[in-house]
Parts: C-alpha cells; structure tokens; sequence
C-alpha cells in the first residue's frame, strides 16, 4: 500500500510543536487529543490508561485492531511511540516522526488480515524518565499479561546521505556504516527473535542495522534510552527503530529540530517497512 504523503505531512504539522508536561501541557494535551481522534476516525477501539506522575495525572492512549477472524487468543504486537518532548523542542524527529509512521499503519490496518491483536500506542511522559511506559509495562507484569512483542519506535524521520554524517556510539560491538541512511533494529538478547524478525521484514524497504545487546543494555546505556527499555525489565520482548537520534540528527532536542528538517522519503520507507513487519509478525501467513 503506498503511503499517503499528504497525510504524513498533514500529521507531522499537526503534532509538531513543544509538547512539555510543564512549558507547553496545553500542546502536549492537543497532541494527545489528536492520537485519540486519528485512531479513532481509522476505525480503531481507542482507550487511554490514566497514570499519577510529576503530581499529576497523565494518559497513553491505546488503540486495538482485533484479529480478521477467531484464532483463540494469541498474544497482541504492540507498535509505540512517545508523544511529549522536551523543554524547548518542537520535536519533529523526536518524536513527531514515528507518531506520523504508526498513524499511517492505523489507517491501514483494517485492511490487513490480522491473526493476533494489533495494539498501537502511543506514550506520554518518554523524556520524563520513561513514566508511561514504565506504567504500561507494569501493568502488563502486574496482570499476567502476555505480548507476542513491542516494537517501539524512536526517531525514525532523520537521514543523510552524506558520507561521515553518521556517529558511532562508544562502546557498540559491531560495524556500523558511517553514512546516516539506515534504520537501527535494536533488541537485547531476550528479544533476539523479535529483533530477527523485525529485520527481515524491513530489509527490502530500507538499510537496516540490528544490534543485539547483552542483559537489559546496562553496558551500553544509549541502547536504554526509550519506552523499549520498560519491556526489557519487565522480561517482554522488545526492539527500538531508530535513525540513532543525536548520533546522526544535529538537531536532537534543540529548538532545530523542526518538521523542515525531516526527510519524508526516509519516513515513507519506514512506514513500509513496518507495516510490512506488522504484516509478517501479526498477520495471516500466504496460503
């Protein structure tokens, strides 16, 4: 299914903007409403769960596609993303990007032959120390809740095609090419299926990185710093795709980072490559 760029732009414009619990909450509530009533208009079961945190009161906001047809109860995909940002940011790459990408699949979902429940969500409070999705992952822990996995979605609208134009976080164990033109697939060894999966599957879009990284990420800190990080704890399957944020987007939560700066060819082949992974992990086999 080819992706809608008008409505890829008409997205990024809408939730682009400061969206900070305290410099700019009324933003950060109009985003929210706008995930809610996008989810909705695409034909989605739309709920929120209400978490306390900073002193007050906050929201993820959940959408379900169900299943084609009866497959008894197999475990649900979830595909997240965070919608605040931090102080001073517009947040057009962190994380207006991925939220651009999920609502894309949104809206393509009812016409996939799902054989286990398809949960989009997106997640308040990532740059306050990971508190929504801290509070989702508990509440999955705390029920006996299964996932068949999260894939979480992490900057995904920056690219560059110049040589050098990619850095290499310390510490990382394998190669990683110098031009910043590829999306990073990273899973920690408990999800090291889940991270298999996701590659394959979005290898024919565009280059892909996996990286496999040992325990929870403890010895690789910038492998930690997204909503994915809540799973690994809680021992769920989970993988991050990111552009690898400040290490290839000069303008990673300064004021810079504005929707003029992303590279809509590079989101469009994300959303393909997930919706593909959707359709690999989620949906009814070929027959």
């Amino acid at each position: 299914m080819p992706v809608d760029r008008n409505q890829l732009t008409a997205d990024l414009q809408a939730l682009v903007g400061e969206r900070h619990p305290f410099t700019s909450p009324t933003h950060l509530q109009q985003a929210e409403a706008y995930l809610h009533r996008e989810f909705s208009e695409a034909g989605l079961t739309v709920t929120t769960q209400s978490f306390h945190a900073l002193s007050g009161t906050y929201r993820n906001v959940i959408a379900t596609a169900p299943p084609a047809s009866a497959h008894g109860s197999l475990p649900p995909l979830i595909l997240g993303a965070h919608f605040d940002t931090v102080e001073g940011s517009p947040g057009a790459d962190d994380n207006a990007s991925a939220l651009a990408v999920i609502l894309q699949v949104a809206r393509q979902v009812r016409e996939m032959p799902l054989i286990r429940p398809l949960r989009l969500i997106a997640f308040n409070l990532e740059e306050e120390n990971l508190l929504g999705s801290a509070a989702y992952a508990s509440f999955l822990s705390e029920t006996s809740a299964a996932i068949h996995g999260a894939i979480i979605l992490e900057c995904v609208g920056y690219a560059s095609h110049q040589e050098g134009s990619q850095k290499i976080p310390p510490g990382v164990p394998i190669a990683v090419p110098t031009t910043g033109d590829f999306l990073a697939v990273i899973g920690n060894e408990r999800s090291q299926a889940l991270t298999g999966s996701v590659t394959h599957a979005m290898k024919p879009h565009l280059p892909v990185v996996p990286l496999i990284v040992p325990g929870n990420g403890e010895l690789l800190p910038d492998t930690r710093r997204s909503d994915h990080t809540p799973f690994w704890e809680h021992g769920f399957p989970a993988v991050m795709l990111t552009d690898t944020a400040n290490f290839r987007n000069p303008h990673y939560h300064r004021a810079t980072d504005t929707l003029e700066t992303l590279n809509l060819d590079f989101i469009a082949s994300v959303t393909n490559g997930v919706t593909a992974t959707v359709m690999a992990l989620a949906g009814q086999p070929p027959a």
